[in-house]
């Protein structure tokens, strides 16, 4: 059953990748979209479609690293449609190098205000709101953010920071009627790989992912939006990444391996 038909849901990150496919996802469902991203033109893109598709959505340009952005973000969601239902935390950066090869170390600081403080910020402003609807806060993460993954180490290090934050706050929330989601996808088709931040601290230009063997963002999208309808606790999203869930307690060195592997193949 769709229940997500008239609902409010601020989607971060939602010019592109899967941001952008998560709201064209929901907009045939019935959903009331808040979409933010940086690039207010590609930002506008998506929201073209997304009422193209027969959904209500407004544009909200702003950087979720600023605190300032982040209650702005939730206060206009709340002028526009009254109500907050969803929190999507999703935008996020990301890095590609070896920790011995880092030069320029702002990068790290980087990806903690934008994976990390970005939708702790977010979630402040928005949960009085959530709890008035008995909503739901989605946290877009990583398996990174569950396991150790090389040449990730300051992705890895904002992604389980994201992880460990809204575990602990599940467990504040019980009995509020605030659900928490946690979405651990395995390695997605999205420009967040092109803007990958290099050891100098610029970006790569091009991703250094083989795409054709990766899952697409709009299966992400499709297998994101069936765990927010079970308000599901965490959903890993691919078979790796649950076989890897486990295995770390038993063979932890197999799971090293796997992973070194997982970035080898991919380059």
């Amino acid at each position: 059953m769709n229940n997500l038909a008239g609902k409010s849901v601020l989607i971060t990150g939602a010019s592109e990748g899967i941001g952008r496919a998560l709201a064209l996802e929901l907009a045939p469902l019935g959903a009331r979209l808040a979409l933010n991203a940086r690039s207010a033109q590609r930002l506008q893109a998506t929201a073209h479609d997304c009422v193209a598709l027969g959904a209500e959505a407004v544009a909200l340009p702003g950087d979720v690293s600023q605190r300032q952005d982040c209650q702005g973000l939730i206060a206009a969601t709340i002028e526009r449609f009254g109500r907050l239902d969803v929190l999507v935390n999703n935008a996020g950066i990301t890095m590609w190098s070896r920790f011995d090869a880092v030069v320029d170390f702002s990068v790290f600081e980087r990806l903690m205000a934008v994976n990390y403080l970005g939708p702790m910020w977010l979630t402040a402003a928005a949960l009085p709101h959530l709890k008035q609807s008995r909503g739901l806060i989605v946290a877009i993460a990583s398996i990174a953010g569950l396991t150790g993954v090389p040449e990730r180490t300051g992705y890895a290090a904002s992604k389980h920071a994201m992880v460990g934050f809204f575990e602990s706050l599940r467990i504040e929330l019980r009995g509020s009627g605030v659900a928490v989601s946690i979405i651990a996808p395995d390695f997605v088709v999205s420009q967040i790989h092109r803007r990958a931040v290099g050891p100098d601290g610029k970006p790569l230009g091009t991703t250094p992912m083989q795409e054709s063997r990766i899952m697409s963002a709009d299966e992400c999208a499709r297998l994101t939006v069936r765990a927010m309808q079970r308000r599901q606790r965490l959903a890993i999203l691919s078979a790796r990444g649950r076989v890897g869930r486990w295995a770390r307690l038993i063979a932890p060195g197999m799971v090293d391996r796997i992973a070194q592997r997982a970035i080898r193949e991919r380059h």
